[in-house]
């Protein structure tokens, strides 16, 4: 079984125990992510495989990461996976222990 973390400085955002590693990116499930730490912002990006990333502000421990935080409402079907889950990166430090899909 494979945990992942996300914290940002001592404040724990996200624990799961049903993380998705895609491209060194871990992809939590929205029901993981503490409440009121996310707020969606304008930014977007285009992958050519999985599709329009939509960015989220994280605000926690006392600080803003701007666009720390990434989802693809609608991935193409070859990313279908990562549905419903979204990632961080940008000052968010993310672990997982165990074995990751």
């Amino acid at each position: 079984m494979t945990t992942a973390t996300a914290r940002v400085g001592d404040t724990l955002i996200a624990t799961t125990d049903d993380p998705i590693v895609v491209e060194g990116n871990v992809y939590f499930p929205e029901h993981d992510i503490v409440d009121g730490v996310l707020f969606a912002n304008k930014a977007k990006s285009l992958c050519f495989w999985k599709g329009v990333a939509s960015y989220y502000d994280v605000a926690a421990g006392g600080v803003t990461l701007p666009s720390a935080a990434f989802t693809y409402h609608h991935p193409s079907p070859l990313a279908r996976r990562i549905k419903g889950r979204i990632a961080f990166w940008n000052g968010v430090d993310v672990s997982t222990t165990g074995t990751h899909t």
